[in-house]
């Protein structure tokens, strides 16, 4: 992407909460601009309202943004309630072809990521305190974890950088 919301990608994750049945699925948007994660929401359903939720999100943080938009084929990205949601705000829809999750590999290197730095670091007994500390590494990776690529910066300095000699 050569600017901030010419590119986004998405997908969900899960987390299994130690000693009980309870699974957390995190869904998130990541700009592939500045691989900054623009909105996240977490929930213990896979559903469609999740993902709905996520992009909402996304819009009303970004409100004139038009990006491609990339997904796999999850039932989530392939109903028609959320497919007419990109159509009606002009975004190009783009999907991972059949058994290529590579097609989304920043947003699994992002998962990742996460999990290799936090999840599996910690053991979670409780799915309030697992989604605190997703929260807060979230704000850490965007906010104050320096990336080479991005020339040494976070994702939000590289972003606001961008966004500011754009004049955006």
């Amino acid at each position: 992407a050569d600017n901030p919301n010419d590119k986004w990608l998405t997908d969900v994750t899960e987390f299994k909460v130690i000693g009980t049945n309870t699974k957390l699925y995190l869904s998130a948007i990541l700009d592939l601009y500045d691989t900054s994660i623009i909105s996240h929401q977490m929930g213990i359903s896979n559903n469609n309202k999740l993902a709905n939720d996520t992009f909402d999100d996304a819009i009303k943080k970004n409100p004139n943004a038009k990006p491609m938009f990339h997904s796999d084929r999850g039932f989530q990205y392939t109903n028609k309630v959320f497919q007419k949601k990109l159509t009606s705000r002009s975004m190009t829809v783009s999907m991972s072809r059949v058994g290529r999750c590579i097609d989304n590999g920043p947003m699994e290197s992002f998962w990742g990521t996460l999990k290799s730095e936090m999840y599996y670091l910690n053991q979670f007994h409780d799915i309030n305190q697992l989604k605190e500390a997703i929260n807060q590494y979230i704000v850490f990776y965007n906010e104050q974890r320096y990336q080479e690529k991005l020339k040494g910066l976070t994702p939000i300095e590289y972003r606001n950088q961008a966004l500011n000699q754009l004049n955006i």
